[in-house]
């Protein structure tokens, strides 16, 4: 009876279709889901003995691996791929339908069709379904679920009908306007700024529905646009009433008794060095001989956490902004008013609280000494940059002997810091003089000159320093917890890529050996190009080849400065890691205990991530107020150099004001141009023409899109 069975078995076998063995293949890697199977053992189990069985059920396991169901794990041995058919991740939404999810544990992105999207919005975290793969198609996926809404405001301009209304947005990531109904309007009109709050996405509808939450302005006027960027960027353009009214009851006065706490900087020569425009003067310097060739330099830090007391109503509020922004023509303050620029803002001839690391210093900038101690000074006099400027270069002005001397150890500790391999980026700002509408009037460049480096090399030093004296233990000691300042080495895949590019300039950098052997190349370089047209572009592209500065309780150094221990102390009024600092060298300083790790490490997270933020809301504000600027220039005609080279066309940064905007693909109409990212630049199919990074290219100012921060350019053939 056996034989009989054996032998239908064998004689189904050999009329299997392709669709049936390809099924009892499926089964059969389900059934053993973590194994690895060999070619020899599925024939063997399946009962596949004729040649024409065996080759089929191969050109299936290849067609199967091909389309990622199962993994050849090594010649002829496979495997289930058992990601599952349900995957958790994230979504992200692009307005030209093509949207892609990103597993949570990494990954490809898999693409999802907008048919097939659930209304999900950009960055939600969602549950997708696989559906089976096409043959030579990308996976695919359909959202099923979403589990957390990443955002559900937007930011755009109204349209106001009869008994509707729509939010036209901006935003790169929704193809589709907001539907807002009549009664949830909130007095909008036609042309205002709003943020609406998505309320639904119905199933069958095309629009998502929303809520006006509030109007910011009508469009165009220079406050709203630059609430709007802020209200894009998801940070906060008012500061609550609760939490200034929580200021407000805090006194100025010092107390004989705090000022008995404290070492007493009050006759020591102090002063602030500041830009023209500052009200919040975090550091001060105060300087006086010691004996011949040795001074005593302090570094004096707003104190401001003697005010701010921890889990306070200000202190969580600082903890939620964990920065100060600065915007083109605005300061959006992480502390309210009455103590960044008044109680903790450290103004001349006023008695101030600060937290001093004091150095005993040679002009040689060898420090023989330092202690970090809560003070009481007061500011004889408060420069600007320029006026410190001014006395560096005449040798002549109040204070002439401290200022010089200052710059004389500040220029010794540089040297010293380059020698050590710190990587020196020297970069220009771009600053608009504005008028009093807010409206950019002309464009002028901002560079670090003496009195602005002889400031950030005594704020180095002891950030460096504070670091160092709670991170710096004797071996078989672990340090306490603090927040460092820590930033990695280059990407060497990145750095390749830059050794690739700057050749075709004729420069060579270094892409492996030693952290110093790398620092010095690329220092090296930077003075190479100095002054010459390529400088810009190619400090651009060095910078893209580093990697972020970021916040951490896991201390890696600081590869950029070339210290081993960094962090951040000596701006507490516009950034809350300091704040964090200076609480826990304080309670160190007192004998306290380690804090929690993982709570710091969040906190680091979180104000690496707001610093980011921050920055780019700053760089939105710049590009807006560049198209402004331009806008008033349609036609006029520019030299500069090709600053990006993407698939959709060419970056252009103009030479004279450093504005930069696009000259589209479709208006390259001469040729079909291809894209080549390896080399950073375009080439045509026909004429072989080539636009390449760091071209010269003259331009006619075409379209000036405000709404979309974008400026059009046209090509001038020479």
């Amino acid at each position: 009876m056996a034989k009989k069975k054996e032998k239908k078995e064998k004689k189904a076998g050999k009329r299997m279709s392709k669709k049936e063995l390809a099924a009892l293949l499926i089964d059969f890697f389900h059934a053993k889901p973590s194994e690895t199977l060999s070619m020899k053992y599925i024939f063997s189990e399946l009962h596949l003995t004729t040649h024409p069985q065996k080759m089929l059920c191969a050109d299936l396991l290849h067609d199967l691996s091909d389309d990622d169901y199962i993994s050849e794990i090594e010649k002829g041995k496979f495997r289930l791929n058992n990601h599952g058919t349900e995957m958790i991740g994230t979504f992200q939404r692009k307005s030209n339908g093509k949207n892609s999810f990103i597993p949570e544990g990494g990954g490809d992105p898999i693409f999802v069709a907008e048919r097939n999207s659930a209304h999900a919005m950009n960055n939600d975290k969602v549950k997708i379904t696989f559906y089976a793969k096409r043959k030579n198609k990308d996976a695919e996926g359909e959202v099923i679920e979403i589990l957390e809404r990443a955002n559900d405001t937007f930011v755009g301009t109204l349209e106001v009908a009869k008994s509707y209304a729509f939010l036209v947005t901006e935003n790169r990531t929704l193809a589709n306007d907001i539907f807002i109904p009549k009664e949830k309007l909130k007095g909008g009109k036609t042309g205002d700024k709003a943020i609406v709050k998505v309320t639904e996405w119905p199933d069958k509808a095309k629009n998502p529905i929303g809520q006006v939450i509030d109007i910011l302005g009508v469009a165009g006027d220079n406050t709203t646009e630059m609430h709007a960027i802020l209200a894009e960027f998801g940070l906060p353009y008012v500061y609550p009433k609760a939490v200034e009214t929580a200021a407000d009851k805090i006194p100025a006065e010092i107390t004989p008794e705090e000022i008995a706490r404290r070492e007493d900087f009050r006759k020591v020569t102090t002063f602030t060095i500041d830009p023209k425009d500052a009200k919040d003067f975090d550091d001060a310097l105060s300087i006086r001989p010691i004996k011949d060739g040795l001074w005593e330099v302090g570094v004096h830090i707003a104190d401001v956490t003697h005010y701010v007391k921890e889990g306070g109503i200000i202190d969580k509020e600082a903890e939620k902004r964990a920065t100060s922004v600065y915007l083109v023509d605005r300061t959006i303050p992480m502390l309210p008013e009455r103590l960044c620029n008044f109680i903790c803002s450290l103004r001349p001839n006023e008695e101030k609280l600060a937290f001093s690391v004091i150095f005993d210093i040679t002009e040689k900038g060898e420090v023989r000494d330092s202690r970090i101690v809560h003070t009481v000074i007061n500011s004889d006099r408060r420069f600007t940059y320029e006026e410190a400027q001014q006395i560096i270069e005449t040798k002549t002005g109040d204070f002439k002997e401290e200022v010089l001397m200052l710059d004389t150890i500040a220029k010794a500790l540089r040297e010293k810091r380059f020698a050590a391999g710190a990587i020196n980026f020297d970069r220009y700002e771009v600053k608009f003089e504005i008028d009093e509408k807010g409206k950019p009037i002309s464009v002028y460049f901002k560079e670090s000159k003496d009195a602005n480096k002889l400031v950030e090399e005594f704020m180095l030093l002891a950030n460096r320093t504070v670091a160092e004296k709670v991170g710096r233990v004797p071996k078989n000691k672990k340090p306490k917890v603090l927040p460092y300042r820590i930033h990695d080495l280059p990407d060497p895949e990145k750095l390749e890529n830059l050794s690739q590019f700057i050749a075709r300039f004729g420069y060579k950098v270094r892409t492996s050996g030693t952290k110093t052997d790398i620092s010095k190349s690329i220092n090296h370089l930077l003075d190479d190009i100095h002054g010459k047209k390529e400088e810009n572009l190619i400090e651009t592209v060095s910078i893209r080849a580093m990697q972020k500065a970021r916040y951490s309780t896991h201390n890696i150094g600081h590869y950029g400065l070339a210290f081993d221990y960094y962090t951040h102390f000596t701006s507490p009024i516009r950034r809350f890691p300091d704040m964090m600092v200076h609480r826990l060298v304080t309670k160190y300083m007192d004998g306290g205990r380690s804090v929690s790790e993982s709570k710091y490490e969040d906190l680091c997270d979180h104000s690496s991530n707001m610093e980011q933020i921050a920055a780019n809301a700053e760089r939105a504000s710049i590009k807006y107020k560049q198209v402004e600027f331009m806008s008033e220039r349609l036609g006029q005609i520019y030299d500069g150099v090709i600053s990006g080279v993407t698939e959709w066309g060419l970056y252009v940064e103009l030479n004279e004001n450093k504005c930069e905007g696009m000259v589209p693909i479709r208006d390259l109409d001469d040729d079909y141009y291809e894209f080549d990212e390896k080399n950073y630049c375009l080439r045509g199919r026909r004429k072989n023409k080539i636009y390449s990074l760091g071209d010269a290219i003259t331009i006619r100012v075409a379209r000036a899109n405000l709404e979309k921060k974008q400026l059009d350019f046209a090509l001038i053939e020479k």
